[in-house]
């Protein structure tokens, strides 16, 4: 944070940063560089375009030189104020500790909910927006166990797994946090706005996106650093090869937090990007408590003694002994590689049979297709 000068954003005032964010579009390079060379927001608002031409290209220059920015952020403070929303200035009070510690913190995040001091001790569990049953299984069960021990969740607020993580957490009468690439008002997707209810009521949703920024592709990418900037580690559940959420590891590694992924299926084009991390280095993940024990925590004893790996789930584990060859295994073998009974098993495989996930062949017996992605 050596480019950072802290005495510079205590010399400004909250709407002159406010009209600096607004003026500079979002990203806090720019901010922490035109901070750093004029020493408040108003000076820089005031800098004209010849002075601020030898930081910045002509555009921005002449954008940052235009009149009525500040005009601009009283507007957006009354509309936040409107929306009952709160605005958080780096280096001031309430904003997120760990967040300062990024190259290039988001200057301004417009907050929906509340931020809270538990929220320092967060994990952030992101992946594929086309899940699988097995993903969103184990995102299931490996954030209910964070979640009751009290850790906050980070996600995006996608579809899949994003959803699956907030929902899990939510339900664990946990804490959760979400990452928007769109202004507060301008919620993607929109039909996750029952979802963005629950997740602001029980923790919050942020964004350093202006009010009545659509969401566009371009966005993503950029508010991933935030999701990977509030935790102090990073799970990546199921993801393909190019994917937003290998994005945000990427980020947690540069910033030096942790990054686990989930294993996968090798024939599942999902299982590219955890089982690629792992390659790389990534901590490979079974349970909640590996995830905890690789930051020095620990999980409370009933956590701990309840925690199983991920594939011991009931519909995970029989995948697992299904191996996907083409190769039909009968209720009695399964029952002896799973310990349970015909009377538990049957159900189950009915259920994963009608999501096509396995095949059943005569004689009582079950196999999973070539190709499968489950």
């Amino acid at each position: 944070m050596s480019d950072i000068d802290p005495a510079a954003w205590r010399n400004s005032s909250a709407t002159a940063l406010l009209a600096l964010h607004l003026a500079c579009e979002v990203g806090g390079r720019r901010m922490v560089r035109l901070l750093g060379a004029f020493g408040s927001a108003e000076a820089a608002l005031a800098a004209g375009p010849a002075r601020l031409a030898g930081l910045l290209s002509a555009t921005a220059a002449g954008r940052i030189a235009a009149a009525g920015w500040i005009e601009a952020a009283q507007r957006e403070e009354t509309r936040a104020r409107e929306l009952g929303l709160e605005l958080l200035f780096y280096g001031r009070p309430g904003y997120p500790r760990y967040l300062e510690q990024l190259p290039d913190p988001p200057p301004v995040l417009y907050v929906r909910g509340r931020l809270a001091l538990d929220d320092e001790r967060a994990i952030a569990v992101v992946g594929s927006r086309s899940a699988t049953p097995y993903g969103l299984s184990v995102t299931r069960a490996l954030v209910r166990e964070l979640a009751q021990a009290r850790i906050t969740i980070v996600s995006g607020l996608a579809r899949g797994i994003d959803a699956a993580a907030h929902r899990a957490a939510l339900r664990a009468g946990g804490r959760t946090l979400a990452v928007l690439g769109s202004g507060l008002d301008r919620l993607y997707p929109p039909d996750h706005a029952a979802l963005a209810d629950e997740v602001a009521a029980s923790g919050a949703v942020l964004s350093e996106y202006p009010l009545g920024t659509r969401p566009m592709p371009t966005h993503f990418p950029v508010r991933n650093r935030i999701i990977a900037g509030l935790a102090l580690a990073t799970v990546v559940v199921e993801a393909a090869a190019k994917s937003g959420a290998l994005i945000t590891a990427r980020l947690a590694n540069d910033y030096g937090r942790s990054v686990h992924a989930v294993p996968g299926n090798v024939t599942s084009r999902l299982s590219a990007g955890p089982n690629e991390l792992i390659r790389q280095g990534a901590l490979l993940i079974q349970s909640a408590a590996e995830v905890v024990s690789a930051l020095g925590w620990s999980l409370p004893p009933q956590s701990a003694a309840a925690s199983e790996p991920l594939a011991a789930a009931p519909e995970i584990a029989i995948l697992a002994a299904l191996e996907p060859r083409g190769e039909a295994c009968s209720i009695d073998q399964l029952c002896e590689r799973l310990g349970r009974s015909p009377q538990e098993l049957l159900p189950l495989l009915v259920g994963l049979e009608a999501r096509g996930a396995i095949e059943s062949v005569p004689g009582m017996r079950f196999l999973r297709p070539l190709g499968s992605l489950l």
